[in-house]
């Protein structure tokens, strides 16, 4: 397994708390819902651009 990168993410006290919560209730880590959050976001984008990929042809 390749190693992981470590990121510097500044966030706002209101954003960091409401992520916070959202991983409290998941019972992951603020650092494993901000990864999971992260990688939902890149599945759905590829999947959009997919999407359209295949509209314009």
């Amino acid at each position: 397994m390749a190693e992981k990168k470590s990121v510097l993410l500044r966030l706002s006290p209101e954003l960091y708390e409401e992520i916070r919560r959202m991983a409290e209730e998941e019972f992951r880590s603020v650092n494993g819902q901000l990864e999971y959050l992260l990688r939902e976001a890149v599945r759905k984008r590829r999947k959009k651009d997919f999407q359209d990929q295949e509209k314009s042809d």
